[in-house]
């Protein structure tokens, strides 16, 4: 245990000094933690050995992805929003139910011995993205704003509407036999998203009133500005969990409320809570590369798989993405990078820790092909994230100059 203390502890002492050099460059963030990981796994140095069950890796990346949703909501321009609040709509309502049929049909193609609503808990556990691994995407000025805006509330949104969509299958895989199975998990749609909305929105008031009300008494501490949005996304996402709702729903509304309510004030806790949120997405992906494609976790891949993880990466996300942005006013490179920023990551993790419990007869190769998916998402999306930013911009760029 303290060996692999002071292994992690080196290691993020090390990246922070450099990650201000490597955010500029591909090599950044989860690729380099997933590699390190790795690296010192178990199948190759041997030298970190994380003894880690599922339930830990749930835990672990629930809370970072609480984390990170609720301060990338807080960070977020809702005037541009407002302006552009198509484009996430569109993306939702159209482009993720189309992204759920298409990865439904070609699984059907590629993977015969499954069950249909196997097939159908894959395809939705690859459907919603990832909003840490497109942090490098949203954050980038050179990205036109209303893109950056509707990927990061999309990315906000999608895992959240996904949950209640996988229990729904999920229900109906583990009990066949029961006629109620599918319109009691379809009612379970409602209290999910209701209770989030709830929760989310009524802590997140009460926390920026609250932060409102010390202002001008000299505010939060220096020593604890880390801590208070930290502390109020895992409240968010804890406590509507325990009522039974979706906490990734919870914390990005609620990160919404608490950015535009307590905007006069939030600057100096966002600061000290983004530090925290790399931090936990560090430990979360060197155990991802340790534990899980270290062999732990890491379930059944051949052929099969790899096409499905590429097609859920390609098609699945890129053509419904398109499909669902028409007639809206957006560029075909717009529709490109959009459908193409649709890394994987925490939310697939998560949902692939729930379904195995289940212990579904197509375990090995859901988990195979999420894990798989992952792997190439934090490749693909992290060396191709600020390359593609900064041509997408200079072209969105000379597009309007020729065009005004």
């Amino acid at each position: 245990m303290l060996q692999n203390l002071g292994i992690l502890a080196l290691f993020t002492f090390v990246y922070s000094l450099a990650a201000r050099r490597l955010d500029k460059t591909p090599i950044n963030g989860a690729l380099v933690y997933v590699a390190f990981g790795f690296l010192c796994g178990p199948l190759v140095l041997g030298i970190l050995q994380l003894s880690i069950g599922t339930e830990g890796i749930r835990l672990l990346a629930e809370l970072t992805l609480a984390l990170v949703l609720f301060i990338d909501a807080s960070n977020a321009d809702l005037g541009v929003l407002r302006r552009a609040v198509k484009i996430p709509g569109r993306m939702l309502a159209v482009g993720l139910p189309i992204t759920i049929v298409f990865g439904i049909g070609v699984g059907m193609l590629l993977f015969p011995e499954l069950g249909f609503f196997e097939i159908a808990i894959l395809a939705t556990m690859l459907s919603p993205t990832d909003a840490a691994l497109g942090k490098a995407v949203v954050t980038n000025e050179a990205v036109p704003a209303p893109v950056r805006e509707g990927l990061n509330v999309e990315s906000g949104l999608n895992d959240g509407i996904c949950v209640p969509i996988l229990f729904t299958f999920l229900a109906c895989a583990t009990h066949p036999e029961s006629g109620g199975g599918l319109s009691i998990a379809l009612g379970f749609v409602a209290q999910e998203v209701g209770i989030g909305l709830v929760i989310g929105v009524g802590l997140s008031a009460l926390g920026a009133l609250g932060l409102r009300a010390i202002a001008d008494h000299g505010g939060v501490a220096h020593a604890w500005s880390a801590v208070p949005i930290a502390a109020l996304a895992f409240a968010c996402f804890t406590l509507t969990q325990f009522a039974h709702g979706s906490g990734f729903i919870a914390c990005f509304v609620g990160g919404l409320v608490f950015g535009h309510m307590a905007r006069d004030h939030k600057e100096e806790l966002l600061v000290g809570a983004e530090g925290a949120g790399e931090t936990f997405s560090l430990l979360t992906w060197v155990v991802f590369g340790a534990a899980v494609l270290g062999g732990q976790h890491a379930g059944f891949v051949d052929w099969r798989v790899i096409v499905y993880s590429l097609f859920a990466l390609t098609v699945m996300r890129m053509l419904p993405t398109a499909l669902s942005l028409v007639g809206i006013g957006v560029s075909v490179p717009a529709k490109l990078f959009l459908g193409w920023f649709g890394p994987r990551g925490l939310a697939s993790i998560v949902f692939i820790v729930i379904v195995s419990h289940e212990k579904l007869p197509g375990n090995p190769i859901l988990v195979g092909s999420v894990v798989t998916t992952v792997l190439f998402s934090v490749i693909a999306h992290g060396l191709s994230a600020n390359p593609l930013a900064q041509r997408f911009g200079a072209s969105e760029a000379r597009a309007a100059g020729e065009g005004a």
